[in-house]
């Protein structure tokens, strides 16, 4: 290495010290931060030379891995072909998008576009609380969402957000927002003896919105499986008691598929897991472009949309976004369901998780393993003390496991800055198009540093 170079590193890391606001992060005074600097497939290199694989996809959204040339190709097109143009008219590559996605969601959906999961989900509230009005209900306004969920960041996506360390100091939120337990069974929120954790928090929905009075719940919102609180996996069956108990009280079903959406779980969509329901909002961003550029949508069905054809000056959806649904990114998204579709990515994804990722489940065996819950190529490993009492790990036994991956090559996450002292599960949710030899390098990593656990 020469010594521009060397002098290039040390000026690039005094500038992030001195300028760069990094995400969820405390500052390190003289830290050294991992600059990347390229990346292929599912791995990346940063300015050192050192080579990582990317165990968790970036944030959760790099599912085709790095350099898609067909993906670039597509974006470098549009924007030459049509720099851009706001879709309070319209251009093609948002229109073959919108229609796709209702093919995809095998319904007609009408779908708007923004920037990011936190938008769409913005999105999806306020068209939740103004269909209601202009259905006859205008008393119906409270959204339902589950403690230990992550909706997004913005003011109304955090207040749905029911996760106390992201909301610390940034309260109060949005007035209407409510939180029921999770189905979380390993830490079951009704009592140990609860057989049925799954049944009894979708039962508890159905109470929420009777006390609540139905005549004032508009919506829940939730992903099929709390992805950033933990990775918690219901039971196929828990959704579908959702959906009854949300018919039951003409209350939208709005489910959160920005982690989840385009194959993570080996389906298209987590909530096709299961049988028989059909959202009424389904809002998606991440895996949309596999975050090449930014993109969120918000799907809504089209009896839903019906209401907001209706005359009169104030019932249409007074909403924009400037660089919602750009017409660089929907090539992209459109590019990219090509490719998912194109090599069976779903098909995949369900294969190799059964064949390789799947013996991360061994670890249970592990003593300071609790739970590992999974579904597709989202992990989530539950650390704990002993298993007897289940009390969380500390802090410094997932850094220790973190570390340790990081060293011999490997970035895992964990779900830090959810619930004060469960932060506790290791996150695994490599690229979609990791190749066998990748997948088996992260099974290998991972189980060789618990083998250095005491």
């Amino acid at each position: 290495m020469s010594k521009l170079e060397v002098q290039d590193q040390q000026l690039l890391a005094t500038q992030d010290q001195d300028h760069l606001w990094h995400a969820m992060s405390r500052h390190v005074e003289g830290g050294n931060p991992t600059i990347a600097e390229s990346g292929e497939g599912a791995w990346f290199t940063d300015v050192d030379g050192n080579r990582y694989l990317d165990g968790v996809s970036g944030l959760w959204c790099l599912n085709l891995g790095h350099g898609r040339k067909e993906i670039v190709d597509a974006a470098a097109q549009q924007m030459m072909k049509l720099s851009y143009f706001p879709l309070t008219l319209s251009h093609i590559p948002a229109i073959q998008l919108s229609a796709k996605i209702s093919d995809l969601l095998g319904d007609t959906y009408k779908t708007f576009f923004s920037n990011s999961g936190s938008e769409a989900n913005e999105t999806a509230f306020k068209i939740a609380r103004q269909y209601h009005i202009q259905n006859g209900n205008p008393g119906k306004y409270k959204i339902i969402s589950r403690y230990r969920a992550y909706h997004g960041s913005t003011l109304g996506a955090l207040s749905a957000t029911a996760q106390a360390n992201r909301r610390i100091k940034y309260d109060p939120g949005v007035p209407g927002f409510l939180h029921v337990p999770p189905p979380y069974s390993y830490r079951c929120p009704f009592g140990e003896e609860v057989t049925d954790c799954d049944k009894v928090a979708a039962d508890m929905i159905d109470q929420v919105i009777n006390w609540e009075g139905a005549e004032s719940v508009a919506a829940v919102i939730m992903e099929p499986f709390i992805s950033g609180g933990g990775v918690i996996v219901p039971s196929d069956q828990y959704l579908q008691r959702v959906a009854e108990i949300c018919k039951k009280h003409d209350v939208l079903l709005i489910i959160d598929e920005v982690v989840s959406g385009f194959g993570r779980t080996g389906k298209m969509f987590g909530f096709m897991h299961s049988d028989g329901v059909q959202p009424d909002i389904v809002t998606m961003a991440k895996g949309l472009t596999s975050g090449y550029l930014p993109l969120g949508a918000t799907a809504v069905k089209a009896h839903i949309f019906e209401k907001f054809k209706e005359k009169g000056n104030d019932k249409h959806l007074r909403h924009v976004s400037t660089y919602g649904g750009h017409p660089a990114s929907c090539a992209v998204a459109l590019k990219n369901i090509e490719i998912i579709e194109k090599e069976n990515i779903v098909g995949r994804v369900a294969d190799l998780d059964e064949s390789i990722l799947g013996r991360l489940r061994d670890l249970i065996q592990h003593p300071h393993v609790g739970e590992v819950r999974h579904k597709g190529f989202l992990y989530g490993i539950e650390l704990v003390k002993d298993k007897q009492s289940k009390e969380p790990a500390s802090d410094e036994m997932m850094a220790k496991v973190i570390g340790l991956c990081k060293e011999k090559g490997l970035i895992i996450g964990r779900n830090g800055d959810t619930v004060p002292g469960f932060n506790n599960v290791l996150i695994v949710a490599p690229p979609l198009s990791s190749t066998e030899a990748d997948l088996n390098f992260l099974v290998e990593t991972v189980v060789n540093t618990f083998e250095q656990l005491n």
